[in-house]
């Protein structure tokens, strides 16, 4: 009772912060301080790429860690932050994520994702969307429409050499297709729209992404199977933009696509604290050596309890920063997100800024049930061997094998029968020959 009191007192304060400008202070001061720091000096090549929306957070823990995700993705939000990810999700999860964006521009996002041993897989259906009118030289509106653009992806990721010592590698990509809808526009003279007139101006993106990502322990001084540390490194928004669709000119290339690498780590120090960080780096593909500037951001995680967590991050880019904080319900078979973040990224006037996610957790296909079964079989393994019945201990691990073939534990016990048996051997063959 107190937690889930202490849950909706956490959730009031953000909502009241968020609805009434608590939050949206005057930073212009600390702006201009860091813009004059000759290191984070502003690039004249910012805002030259086409399908802007791809490096919208889609909302949920990954806006709430100030986009600081690319070394944790541990929920359904990896794909677009490492595509290498989906292969060491615990859960099968079905997601939804809404964004208000700036002025009337919302962008919601589904994402589905599952994992099968040692493979993932998902599936992503994004949409930016803001009205568009457009009105006549007196002033009148002759048109209303939706500007939006639209994304889809699919990925897939193994780990591999994943054992109980060595966590694997996970290596992943992920296919991407956008399109940029432009509603029609009127003629001049007539007020008249003409029909496909917007087609020219829509455009298409075809790009993929690539992730790798490892995890292990390191200092870590709590018990649990999950790894403390993850790195990740990705390539995201590789590819070409196509505009002209339609028209006269003819198919064309459009301005470059969004292209970045990131690199980024996380660590759980306690079973309460985890903290992110990640830095970006923009890559215009097209013209390689016109410099963009990187950014850097930060997070972390504060697990109160096993049902309510707070978030908070930061993302810095030059001298516009985002700060951003959230709060996560965990409930059984369901985790729900609730975010604020002020972002200075965007516009040079501070913008409030909410986004919900909500998840559906579906299973682990049987995984945890599997490793209750090795326990149980290797806690009877144990018996065998302590009471010198080395050939029930081997059958018994080699059971726990065709289970889980990388289970090093029943590995290295198989190996120490086998030595018993033959040292036993060798004993007895010694007395024969003394006899």
């Amino acid at each position: 009772m107190k937690n889930s009191r202490f849950c909706i007192f956490i959730l009031n304060i953000l909502f009241f912060a968020a609805n009434s400008g608590l939050f949206a202070l005057d930073y212009s001061a600390v702006d201009t301080a860091l813009t004059e720091i000759g290191y984070f000096d502003s690039s004249k090549n910012e805002g030259m790429t086409s399908f802007r929306s791809l490096l919208i957070p889609i909302g949920g823990r990954p806006e709430s860690l100030g986009s600081a995700y690319t070394g944790l993705c541990d929920d359904a939000g990896y794909i677009n932050f490492n595509a290498a990810a989906s292969c060491l999700l615990t859960d099968t999860q079905a997601s939804a994520f809404h964004n208000s964006w700036i002025a009337d521009s919302k962008f919601d996002t589904v994402v589905y994702t599952t994992r099968i041993d040692n493979m993932g897989i998902g599936f992503q259906a994004g949409c930016l969307y803001l009205p568009f009118s457009e009105y006549n030289m007196f002033g009148e509106r002759v048109n209303a429409g939706y500007y939006s653009e639209t994304n889809i992806a699919a990925n897939i990721s193994y780990n591999f050499l994943a054992g109980y010592d060595f966590k694997g590698l996970a290596i992943g990509a992920t296919i991407k297709s956008a399109f940029r809808s432009v509603p029609d526009y009127t003629d001049n003279d007539t007020d008249a729209i003409k029909s496909f007139s917007g087609l020219a101006q829509s455009g298409l993106g075809i790009m993929a992404d690539i992730g790798i990502m490892m995890q292990f322990n390191f200092l870590k001084f709590f018990a649990s199977r999950t790894p403390n540390v993850r790195i990740g490194i990705s390539a995201q928004n590789l590819g070409v933009a196509l505009t002209g669709l339609g028209s006269s000119s003819g198919i064309k290339l459009d301005d470059p696509l969004p292209t970045f690498f990131a690199a980024g780590i996380s660590c759980q120090f306690l079973p309460i604290i985890t903290a992110t960080f990640d830095i970006k780096q923009p890559v215009n593909l097209l013209a390689p050596g016109d410099y963009q500037m990187f950014s850097v951001s930060a997070g972390a995680i504060l697990a109160f309890t096993k049902t309510f967590s707070l978030l908070v991050g930061a993302e810095l880019k030059g001298g516009n920063p985002r700060f951003s904080v959230g709060s996560e319900l965990q409930l059984s078979k369901s985790r729900i997100n609730f975010n604020y973040t002020l972002d200075l990224t965007s516009s040079f006037s501070p913008v409030n800024r909410i986004s919900l996610s909500a998840k559906v957790l579906l299973g682990d296909r049987g995984r945890a049930e599997r490793q209750k079964v090795i326990d149980e079989l290797y806690s009877q393994a144990l018996e065998y061997y302590a009471n010198s019945e080395w050939e029930k201990a081997i059958e018994t691990w080699e059971a726990i094998l065709k289970l889980n073939k990388r289970y090093d534990p029943a590995i290295i016990g198989i190996e120490s029968a086998r030595a018993q048996i033959e040292m036993y051997e060798k004993v007895r063959e010694s007395m024969f020959f003394a006899e």
